[in-house]
């Protein structure tokens, strides 16, 4: 059932001072330290774990008298308000909480409202973008879905008080749900099971983790398990070591002192205080700035770090869990990683299969990806039977990511209930012959290279003489690859 479009303002009769506050010209909000906390916008409620939760909001928005307006009536409908007056703040809250409703106004000082869409999960945020310009409502159109709504201001209260109580309908419910085994992850299949395991053992221990496997196998999704079964009070902060320039990601990682260098104009928590008590997630760590791996390493061996520019020492209260989607000992191998630094990294090790190697597993996920999309969107879409029997042999190369992505279009192009998925949507169905390896656009040459290794010697029976002679190598060759694998030296061994 598609979320109806929410009108223009209609002219209330005697308007509270609250709701005439929504209807005024905006004042800007000044400009906010970063590491401003939501609890000073609004006084969090407490729920007990065997109640009903309060619903949550998130108001993106730099006119002050919009925000303390909405977040009064919001209050007074029982929602826990988080305030952000831009772009950066508010994707630093979306790393930290999930919201059952987002207002985010499409102008902001940084960017654009719709930038936040990208990083917003539909499934558990409904998302609503606010404006003061009636001209862009045409342009605003084009969003309209059973994913996200718009407004335009100046906004009515009793179509805002409307909007509240859908949210709250969506949300409430149900109580928040216990933890399971799995996490919220989905599989049956045996390497899924063992990443499960894996999970359960590390969780509730201090040691750092080290999540490794392909693009989109689920890595963050099994930091997040791990974080959540840990029972730790803080966050779980997420951070992409390759998308920030070395020098900005050294100064978002440790935080900076006003003045410390052109620009920071105020005090900045890192993701090192931010994560206080929590999970600091570093995605892609094997594309961190050699300087800043040295740095990094340098912390987890005192303890202690500063802000840049500062001269406290601030002590290391947080796990850190990495992940990379490269093999971690080829990274060492090709200096892309420090081998002190993997070793602080990896006091716990968990490869994540891919997709084509979990058998089964693609068609219970393209299921669940469906029944949320079904309950998001009060529908009772199904598969049609022959898109069923091409999700489970199709070879998914991008993984988990991929499938998502393709049952959700799919969802959205569906006609009578049923959901099909185009043929050229699929990727080439995988061949379980011992003849074929399937590399996914940027496998690395020396991953590509052992995977290679490693496929011919099972089609041989692991018989290195022949192994050899098919891939054009001598047999010493494999022999001192494999060694370099177990991190020892060559052997002389029966090379048969």
């Amino acid at each position: 059932m598609r979320r109806k479009i929410l009108p223009v303002a209609e002219n209330l009769a005697r308007p509270s001072p609250r709701d005439r506050l929504l209807r005024s010209k905006p004042q800007r909000v000044p400009r906010a330290e970063p590491d401003m906390d939501a609890s000073q916008s609004s006084e969090k409620t407490t729920s007990d774990p065997n109640t009903i939760r309060a619903p949550t909001l998130l108001i993106v928005d730099d006119d002050v008298g919009f925000v303390h307006a909405t977040a009064e009536v919001a209050r007074l409908e029982g929602f826990e308000i988080t305030i952000a007056s831009e772009l950066g703040q508010a994707l630093h809250r979306m790393r930290q909480h999930d919201y059952d409703l987002a207002l985010v106004d499409l102008d902001l000082p940084d960017g654009s409202g719709l930038q936040l869409l990208e990083d917003i999960d539909v499934q558990r945020t409904h998302a609503v973008i606010v404006t003061g310009r009636p001209t862009v409502e045409s342009a605003l159109q084009s969003l309209r879905s059973s994913v996200v709504d718009y407004l335009v201001k100046p906004i009515c209260p009793d179509r805002l008080r409307e909007l509240l109580h859908a949210a709250a309908t969506d949300r409430r419910i149900a109580p928040p749900v216990a933890p399971t085994p799995n996490h919220g992850m989905v599989g049956a299949s045996r390497g899924f099971q063992t990443v499960c395991r894996m999970i359960e053992k590390v969780a509730p221990t201090d040691a750092a983790v080290l999540v490794h496997g392909e693009s989109g196998v689920g890595k963050e999704l099994v930091a997040r398990a791990i974080h959540e079964a840990s029972g730790r009070t803080g966050p779980f902060v997420a951070v992409n070591c390759g998308a920030v320039a070395g020098e900005l990601l050294s100064s978002q990682l440790f935080g900076h002192e006003k003045g410390s260098f052109t620009g920071a104009f105020s005090r900045h928590l890192g993701f090192l205080e931010q994560a206080a008590h929590g999970t600091l997630f570093l995605d892609e760590i094997t594309e961190m700035a050699p300087v800043l791996q040295t740095h990094l390493l340098r912390v987890l061996d005192f303890g202690c770090y500063r802000r840049v520019g500062g001269h406290a020492d601030l002590p290391v209260e947080v796990r850190i869990v990495s992940a990379t989607n490269r093999d971690p000992r080829e990274a060492v191998a090709s200096g892309r990683l420090r081998e002190d630094l993997y070793y602080r990294l990896s006091g716990f090790d968990i490869p994540v299969p891919p997709l084509r190697e979990r058998d089964g597993d693609a068609l219970r996920l393209a299921n669940a990806f469906l029944a949320e999309l079904n309950t998001r969107g009060g529908t009772r879409h199904a598969f049609a039977p022959d898109t069923i029997d091409a999700i489970a042999r199709a070879a998914w190369p991008g993984n988990v990511r991929e499938l998502r992505n393709a049952v959700q279009r799919s969802y959205i192009l569906a006609e009578d209930g049923v959901v099909r998925i185009a043929p050229q949507s699929f990727p080439k169905p995988a061949d379980e012959s011992s003849h074929t390896i399937t590399f996914t656009i940027g496998t690395s040459f020396e991953e590509m290279e052992r995977r290679i290794l490693r496929k011919t010697l099972q089609h041989y029976g692991n018989n290195r003489r022949r192994a050899a002679a098919a891939l054009g190598i001598t047999a010493r060759t494999i022999r001192n690859r494999l060694a370099r694998e177990r991190g020892g030296a060559a052997t002389d061994d029966d090379e048969g």
